[in-house]
């Protein structure tokens, strides 16, 4: 059964940091992926990860987020730092193309 469950996310005041879990389950997948949902807007891809590291990054977190994988975990990292009140959305986890079903996602808050 595939599984993925986000967590990490939280309110945090403009400049700070978090840093995004995402632990898979039920699949195995060469590349993994982030993504957020921001209110009224449509879901928009954030960053990818190759299995053995390489990584793409939307223009807008580009400098600012770094995605990271542990494969022996299972899991998908997103550290964000310098975060802007635009990053406010919620977080999700997926292969790139967002085949998978959805998980449930996780919170960002980023105001002061």
């Amino acid at each position: 059964q595939v599984q993925l469950v986000e967590s990490g996310g939280g309110l945090v005041q403009p400049g700070g940091s978090l840093r995004l879990s995402c632990a898979a389950s039920g699949f195995s997948s060469s590349s993994m992926g982030w993504f957020r949902q921001a209110p009224g807007k449509q879901r928009e891809w954030v960053a990818t990860i190759s299995r053995f590291g390489s990584t793409n990054y939307a223009d807008s977190v580009k400098g600012r987020f770094t995605i990271s994988r542990d494969n022996a975990k299972n899991t998908v990292y997103l550290q964000m730092n310098s975060l802007k009140p635009e990053d406010t959305a919620v977080y999700f986890c997926n292969i790139p193309t967002g085949a998978l079903a959805w998980g449930q996602g996780t919170q960002v808050t980023v105001s002061s």
